[in-house]
């Protein structure tokens, strides 16, 4: 009788143990640690994430913070683009476009060439179509 006891005792504890690391890990998964610098207004977004990324190419190459800023760069693209590509509301806008192709551009070059400054032919592209993807966003379209 004891020893079918202890055996029982041993089970609930390993299924209490399961169930409570079960509700750990989907509460984990589900839960946001990250604190986002996107309101979830397009346009809001779209102008504050132009001008982020303004400031950042216009850090000269030897800068301090130069790496950071790259990094928190590359992290605020990817929070734009897996906000706003899925919205079929937004991603036809021409400002949407625009904005991904410069997105695109600068990504590519901050997954491919980490330690490397932009270039200058690609900062300006991107400069260039930064800012006519803000116009086009404060217009509406």
């Amino acid at each position: 009788m004891h020893a079918a006891l202890t055996r029982l005792g041993r089970q609930l504890t390993s299924l209490t143990l399961s169930l409570c690391l079960g509700l750990t890990l989907l509460l984990t998964a589900c839960g946001d640690n990250t604190t986002s610098l996107l309101s979830g207004d397009y346009v809001e977004d779209t102008v504050a994430v132009v001008h982020m990324l303004q400031n950042t190419l216009a850090l000269p190459s030897d800068s301090e913070g130069l790496q950071d800023s790259e990094h928190e760069a590359h992290d605020l693209i990817n929070d734009y683009m897996s906000r706003y590509r899925p919205r079929p509301q937004v991603n036809g806008l021409s400002s949407f476009t625009t904005m991904q192709t410069a997105l695109n551009s600068l990504q590519g070059h901050y997954n491919t060439y980490t330690n490397r400054p932009v270039p200058d032919a690609l900062k300006t592209r991107v400069e260039k179509e930064l800012s006519k993807a803000e116009k086009a966003a404060l217009r509406g379209t």
